[in-house]
């Protein structure tokens, strides 16, 4: 007989064209009056929009975002809100900027409103993670998970083709990844599986033809299934990989994603077949790693470290901060395992095929 848990986690998702005219009536919903909005430059068209329409509720801009959230970043951004008095927090950007909303709201308890801006999907997760001494160190706490998610496809037709490859590849890991994590179970797998079919749909179109409004809305569908996936299931090694190449190397996320998930993919299909196989029949594939990073390469996304300027002289001490302490994984990880994926993934070999790893 079947048997899982499943935790439901709390929120609102506003999702469609022209969602951010709603963004006034969405923080009057959540009984706020001074909201200081987080963004970053290239952002500030949508922010400045945003402001336009809170009126008197707008408290206050904070735009000094730094990718994978620096902890002096963080203190900075707290002194802004502090100053502006302020009772919300809405960011309005990708992964980095929700980072810094969620790395406020850990501490002052203050609401986080969200306005992804990429396919990053940490705005539909309790999952936070701030840098400092070179260490990306990530939690999970229900005060950091945004009350609210605007979703306005329109919103990302202005991201360049190359960003919008790494950041839909993003997405794409995060619904493998949820369909092994140790949490998985049947509800959560579903939501994976059409985040897979969705995504695949939308980031090759949106590439093609960015004003694409209904591939943009595939893409951005997809993307808050994969943020829904993994926020109730976990993640595993391949997130803790991308995790120290960003915080600790500076490698982009989405960029660290892109070239790693076809790997970690092919890593763990001994130990999660089925898994691999659901992942296969949503990509239109028989193979999951050879289709993932196949895809990565259509879309212009970057299939080796060493195009990211990773240096293979750093590839020992990534291997071993991946590995130590042991993350959670369906497979059992040594530092040896890690360093042989990460060699692959420097060098932007194409995985080998299911028959040439089983002999």
């Amino acid at each position: 007989m079947r048997s899982f848990t499943f935790d439901a986690l709390p929120g609102r998702v506003v999702f469609g064209r022209g969602s951010l005219e709603r963004l006034p009536d969405e923080v009057d919903r959540l009984g706020a009056s001074r909201a200081l909005v987080i963004t970053d430059p290239q952002t500030k068209p949508v922010a400045d929009r945003a402001v336009e329409g809170l009126g008197d509720r707008f408290a206050g801009l904070f735009m000094d975002i730094e990718l994978h959230v620096p902890e002096e970043g963080v203190r900075a951004a707290r002194g802004a809100a502090a100053r502006a008095r302020a009772d919300l927090l809405v960011t309005i950007g990708g992964g980095s900027t929700t980072g810094y909303g969620k790395a406020m709201a850990l501490e002052s308890g203050m609401p986080v409103l969200a306005v992804p801006t990429t396919y990053a999907g940490s705005e539909m997760t309790p999952i936070y993670g701030i840098t400092s001494d070179g260490r990306k160190r990530t939690g999970r706490d229900a005060r950091v998970l945004p009350r609210t998610v605007l979703y306005d496809p329109e919103l990302t037709t202005s991201l360049p083709p190359s960003v919008t490859g790494s950041s839909g590849m993003n997405a794409l890991a995060h619904c493998v990844e949820a369909l092994y994590a140790k949490e998985e179970n049947p509800i959560t797998s579903l939501i994976a599986e059409e985040g897979i079919r969705a995504l695949v749909r939308g980031i090759p179109a949106s590439v093609q033809a960015p004003s694409d409004l209904e591939a943009r809305s595939d893409a951005q569908y997809g993307a808050y299934l994969a943020g829904s996936a993994l926020a109730v299931v976990g993640m595993a090694l391949h997130h803790r990989i991308c995790h120290v190449l960003g915080g600790t190397f500076g490698l982009a996320h989405g960029d660290a994603n892109a070239v790693i998930l076809p790997h970690a993919a092919r890593f763990n299909e001994p130990a999660a077949p089925d898994a691999l196989r659901r992942a296969a029949r949503a990509l239109g594939a028989k193979d999951a790693a050879l289709a993932l990073f196949d895809l990565a390469r259509s879309v212009g996304a970057p299939t080796s470290l060493a195009a990211l300027g990773m240096r293979e002289r750093d590839l020992d001490r990534a291997a071993e901060l991946s590995a130590d302490p042991p993350s959670w994984n369906p497979r059992p990880v040594t530092v040896g395992d890690v360093r042989a994926l990460l060699d692959d993934a420097f060098h932007g070999r194409r995985p080998m095929a299911r028959a040439q790893v089983a002999s």
